[in-house]
């Protein structure tokens, strides 16, 4: 994870205090998510990256925590060809 994408998540996550780390296997719904603030999450993924994520991508596991998360915008910069 780069730290524009924790940047980006730690704005939704208002259970996460902010001088604790945003650990990749945490939580997402235990730290603040709602479905609500999942798709503001895309939409500044949009903004961010310059991707979507396919329709099969939208559900509670990617959304599950920020490395499967990670790893959806990480499959969609591949497809797209925006990798960094």
């Amino acid at each position: 994870m780069d730290s524009s994408f924790t940047d980006l998540l730690r704005r939704h996550l208002r259970f996460l205090p902010s001088d604790q780390p945003l650990e990749a296997d945490a939580s997402l719904r235990d730290l603040g998510l709602t479905s609500m603030q999942a798709i503001e999450v895309l939409f500044d993924i949009e903004d961010l990256y310059g991707v979507s994520l396919d329709d099969d991508q939208l559900n509670d596991t990617t959304f599950s925590t920020a490395d499967h998360l990670w790893q959806a915008v990480g499959d969609a910069r591949t497809r797209t060809g925006t990798s960094a």
